[in-house]
């Protein structure tokens, strides 16, 4: 697989002052795609596994840099393995038995994701026989999510390697399900093809997680519980304004990025970027670029992003590891920054359908 030539100048909505310059990209663009895998998958780094909702991930910053044939031949991947009921294992195996699945679960979010993805790529090659090819492998993924739908409008974690339902809900899942239940309702209207059910389940999941967080299984820890509700859409104006400044002093580490979970001393470069588009899209860029130059020390000579740093006894990057998911958010959350129309039309969400709201007399709780 050939690496990215690209010339100067066409990375440039991705040079970011005080963050990365064109030539950083470049080389950032470089990492993933040395990852990449001839048959299109991208595993977090190589003989490491692979998941969906990474691969997807990585699939999208390829396509906001240029990189349109790469991010083609990832979801050209996801097409050949999903299964026939239209999800996707939780991971596979990377190496020589690549088509070897690694853990048989089958999560929800990690299935819906595909749909932003698709729409992402489209919105950026308006390649129609790519979505002639992807809107089956969308609709089957969506099918299969929406089946572990729970009478409250949030979605079921997972099946298990046996099928067996578990349907504690989790809040991180459920908003990034619900960003990608607007994708493909965007995909379905592109394709005129109507999906009222896909509708009504985007509405009433949008609602249970804007107002009913008894829905959903405590895991107020974690930092993504904190901003995925903003990141997937679900809360915006001064409901998402007000959930980011409650949770600040918690999860954010001035100079160092956000916290995973805590109490631990812990930050990860993509929840950073993640927390930085979470930003954008509310509208404050400022802050989204105070906190992508906080892990500017988690980058290395090669262009790839550590996972993480410990802060505090000694100070260390943690783990040992280099992944494709991380740079992928880096990528994306400069792309947004740096108004790519494809990433800021997604992840900005003022276009995508919100569903249909189910009538419900109870207060908006955040």
């Amino acid at each position: 697989m050939t690496l990215s030539s690209a010339e100067p100048g066409r990375m440039r909505h991705l040079a970011l002052p005080g963050v990365l310059t064109e030539r950083q990209a470049r080389d950032t663009v470089a990492g993933i795609r040395a990852v990449q895998r001839p048959d299109g998958a991208i595993p977090w780094f190589r003989g490491h596994h692979l998941d969906p909702w990474d691969h997807v991930e990585a699939a999208m910053a390829l396509d906001a840099a240029g990189e349109h044939a790469a991010a083609a031949s990832a979801y050209a991947w996801l097409a050949a393995h999903q299964n026939d009921d239209g999800s996707w294992y939780a991971s596979y195996q990377d190496g020589p038995d690549g088509q070897r699945p690694l853990d048989l679960h089958r999560e929800s979010n990690f299935c819906a994701y595909p749909a932003v993805g698709v729409w992402h790529h489209y919105l950026v090659t308006g390649d129609d026989a790519f979505l002639d090819a992807m809107w089956p492998v969308v609709r089957a993924a969506v099918d299969w999510v929406l089946a572990l739908r729970a009478p409250g409008g949030q979605i079921g974690w997972k099946r298990e390697a046996d099928g067996t339902p578990v349907h504690d809900a989790l809040l991180t899942g459920c908003s990034s399900v619900y960003h990608a239940l607007r994708c493909a309702l965007a995909l379905a209207a592109e394709r005129d093809e109507p999906h009222p059910e896909w509708e009504l389940a985007a509405g009433a999941l949008g609602h249970a997680i804007h107002a009913h967080p008894e829905r959903f299984l405590d895991k107020s820890r974690y930092s993504m519980d904190w901003y995925y509700p903003v990141l997937g859409g679900a809360l915006t104006g001064a409901d998402a304004k007000s959930r980011i400044e409650e949770g600040w002093n918690t999860f954010v580490v001035p100079g160092l990025g956000v916290r995973c979970v805590v109490p631990n001393p812990w930050v990860t470069g993509g929840e950073s970027c993640e927390l930085a588009l979470a930003l954008w899209a509310m509208g404050e860029s400022g802050r989204a670029l105070d906190i992508l130059g906080s892990i500017r020390h988690l980058r290395h000579d090669d262009g790839m992003y550590w996972t993480g740093y410990v802060y505090e006894g000694e100070p260390a990057v943690w783990p040992a590891e280099r992944t494709t998911w991380t740079a992928a958010s880096l990528l994306l959350a400069v792309a947004a920054l740096g108004g790519h129309e494809a990433t800021t039309a997604v992840f900005g969400g003022g276009r995508l359908p919100r569903g249909v709201e189910p009538d419900c007399p109870c207060p908006q709780a955040r």
